[in-house]
C-alpha cells in the first residue's frame, strides 16, 4: 500500500487537479456551483469505475473477496483515529496545555490558542465522536451496501467535502454540492453511530447508556451539522459532559448548541473514557459486521 500510496491521496489529487481547472475565480457564483457539481460527478464516477472494476476482476480469482476486503480496509480510518486521539491525551499529560494544543491541532480545525485545557479535551472528544460516524461507521455501512466501489465512492464525497466543502470566497460556491452530499451520505451513518455508542455505553460501568440516549433524543438535532450532533449528544450523555457550544474558526466565534448537560471541565481523563468507550462501539461494530458476512455465506 506504502508503494502506490493511500487511495485517499490519489483522490484528493484528482479533486485538487479540478479544483484548479474548474473553479476559476472570475466566474459567477452559479457558474462555479455548476463547475463544483461537474467536478464531483467525475470523481463519483472515476472513483466508481476504478473500484468497480477492481471488485469485478478480484471476485472472479480464488479468495478475491479478501483480497477486496484488504483493498477496501484503507478507507477505514479505525486505528489511525485512535492513534491521534490518544496522542492529545498522552500531551495533556506529559506536557501541558502547550502540547495539547499542538496535538489537537492535528485533528480539529478550530484555533488551539482560543482553547484552555479543558477545550482541548472537548475538542478532541467531539472530534473522536463525529469522526467515528464519518471515518469508522459510514465507509464501513457504505461498503457493506455497495462493495469496494461503495465504500471507495462514500470515500471520495467525504474527501471532496474536507477539500473543498467550505465556506470561503473560493469554495462556498465551487463546493457547495459536495457538502450538501457528504451530508446526505453521512446521514444513515451519523445515526448509527449513536447508536453504537449508546450499545458501548450500556456495557461500560463507568458510563451511562440512558444519559447518552436521553442527550441523543434532546439535543442531537440542534447542532448546526445535521449529523454531528448525533455520536457528540451520545457520548457527551455517556460521559457525563458537556461537549460543542460556540468556538473559534479563523479567529471568528461560532454559535452552536451544547450537546449534553453535564461537566464542561475535561480533561486528559475524559480522553480515555471516551476512547475506551470508541473501542467498544468498534467492537460491536465489528461484530454486526461478521454476523453480516456469515449470514451471506450461508445464503450463497
Amino acid at each position: 500500500m506504502r508503494a502506490i500510496g493511500h487511495p485517499v491521496i490519489w483522490i484528493g489529487g484528482l479533486i485538487a487537479m479540478l479544483d484548479r481547472m474548474l473553479n476559476r475565480d472570475a466566474a459567477g457564483q452559479a457558474k462555479r456551483r455548476a463547475a463544483g457539481m461537474l467536478a464531483l460527478l467525475i470523481v463519483i464516477a472515476l472513483v466508481g469505475a476504478v473500484a468497480f472494476m477492481l471488485e469485478h476482476s478480484l471476485v472472479q480469482l480464488p479468495f478475491g473477496i479478501v483480497a477486496a476486503a484488504f483493498l477496501a480496509s484503507p478507507l477505514i480510518a479505525q486505528r489511525s483515529l485512535h492513534v491521534h486521539v490518544k496522542r492529545v491525551a498522552l500531551a495533556l499529560e506529559q506536557g501541558g496545555l502547550a502540547a495539547g494544543r499542538a496535538a489537537v491541532a492535528q485533528i480539529v480545525g478550530r484555533d488551539p490558542d482560543a482553547l484552555d485545557e479543558a477545550g482541548v479535551a472537548r475538542a478532541t472528544i467531539e472530534s473522536l465522536a463525529e469522526n467515528f460516524s464519518d471515518g469508522v461507521v459510514a465507509p464501513v455501512l457504505w461498503t457493506a451496501l455497495g462493495g469496494l466501489a461503495g465504500g471507495a465512492v462514500y470515500k471520495a464525497i467525504n474527501t471532496a467535502d474536507s477539500m473543498i466543502g467550505h465556506r470561503t470566497p473560493r469554495h462556498e460556491a465551487f463546493g457547495f454540492a459536495a457538502a450538501k452530499l457528504d451530508d446526505l451520505v453521512n446521514l444513515p451513518a451519523s445515526r448509527m453511530s449513536a447508536l453504537l455508542i449508546v450499545a458501548a455505553a450500556a456495557l461500560t460501568p463507568s458510563a451511562s447508556a440512558i444519559n447518552a440516549w436521553r442527550a441523543v433524543a434532546r439535543d442531537a438535532a440542534h447542532h448546526r451539522s445535521p449529523n454531528a450532533g448525533y455520536p457528540e449528544a451520545a457520548m457527551a450523555g455517556a460521559l457525563g459532559l458537556s461537549l460543542a457550544g460556540p468556538r473559534v474558526y479563523g479567529g471568528i466565534e461560532v454559535g452552536d448548541a451544547t450537546m449534553g448537560n453535564g461537566c464542561r471541565d475535561a480533561g486528559a481523563n475524559d480522553i480515555r473514557a471516551a476512547l475506551k468507550l470508541y473501542r467498544r462501539a468498534d467492537m460491536i461494530l465489528i461484530a454486526l459486521v461478521a454476523v453480516l458476512a456469515l449470514a451471506v455465506i450461508v445464503q450463497s
